[in-house]
């Protein structure tokens, strides 16, 4: 079973989730898209109202900057699971992001592939982040948690991922980078220590042992 202690304000947690039955979450690239409109635009403390109605709605493209629920500090959405890295800015700010998060994108999914039931394998799994340390290496697992399992081919084709961010790859601009980033004298300082700490992480993958440092017992 996952953390269960109560999410306490300022704190960092890595939340994390799978399919039922390991199944694909995302089927294709209107599915990722549809996701990661979502992991931006409910977080939000304002009214959740039709994503629809929010990304044909000029007056509310921004509607992210608007009270946010948590910050969101990494994300990884893979074909099967994703993982994030927040921070609980509000109480309660993560269990009702990840609430209409998963709702919503649940919906949208039964909705266009004609199916019904739980899409995500229950309530999301938290860990909660205890040191700097932990923080640093948890950034890396996340956001490059497609390299974690080797995701390649096809399937990365619907891989998002914040490195991007990080590396400025991208205009994206979901993630509060500053905790991580202000840390280092640069992005390839971060970069370096990010190569270093992925090497620790799939080698304690292939050793089966020090999984705690990055994500406790829940590792997959």
């Amino acid at each position: 079973m996952a953390n269960r202690e109560k999410i306490a304000l300022g704190e960092y947690y890595h939340i994390y989730n799978r399919g039922v039955d390991k199944r694909l979450v995302t089927k294709d690239g209107k599915d990722v898209e549809r996701f990661m409109q979502s992991l931006e635009f409910f977080n939000s403390k304002n009214p959740v109202i039709s994503l629809r109605e929010i990304i044909s709605n000029e007056n509310n493209k921004n509607i992210k900057s608007k009270d946010p629920l948590v910050e969101i500090i990494c994300y990884c959405l893979n074909p099967n699971h994703y993982h994030l890295l927040l921070k609980e800015i509000h109480e309660g700010g993560i269990s009702e992001f990840m609430k209409r998060l998963g709702g919503v994108y649940t919906w949208y999914f039964n909705n266009k592939h004609k199916r019904s039931g739980a899409l995500f394998q229950g309530r999301f799994k938290s860990v909660h982040i205890k040191s700097n340390e932990q923080l640093l290496h948890t950034s890396v697992y996340v956001g490059l948690n497609y390299k974690v399992h080797n995701i390649s081919g096809s399937t990365a084709g619907r891989v998002r991922s914040s490195w991007d961010e990080y590396a400025e790859k991208t205009s994206s601009n979901i993630c509060t980078k500053e905790v991580i980033l202000e840390q280092f004298k640069s992005i390839k300082d971060y970069k370096d220590f990010a190569e270093s700490s992925l090497k620790e992480i799939l080698k304690a993958k292939i050793n089966k042992k020090g999984e705690e440092m990055i994500i406790g017992k829940h590792f997959f």
